[in-house]
């Protein structure tokens, strides 16, 4: 019984927080520049300097090799 009710419950949640489909008027909302992941240099620069700093992680936007280690 138990099983059943989380399940239930998993499933109200799950349909909750389906996707939907965008309108063709409300299209301009997502393509407005500050939806743009790349807009700024500066806070592109920033943000990885802090990935690397904290993480030990740099690079990975660009275009990389095959992985032989030629590049």
């Amino acid at each position: 019984m138990k099983a059943l009710r989380l399940f239930l419950a998993l499933s109200a949640v799950i349909s909750g927080v389906s996707c939907t489909q965008v309108k063709p008027w409300e299209r301009g909302h997502l393509a407005d520049y500050l939806m743009r992941p790349g807009r700024d240099p500066l806070t592109d620069s920033v943000n990885e300097h802090v990935w690397f700093t904290r993480e030990a992680f740099a690079g990975g936007r660009g275009v990389g090799g095959g992985g032989c280690g030629c590049n």
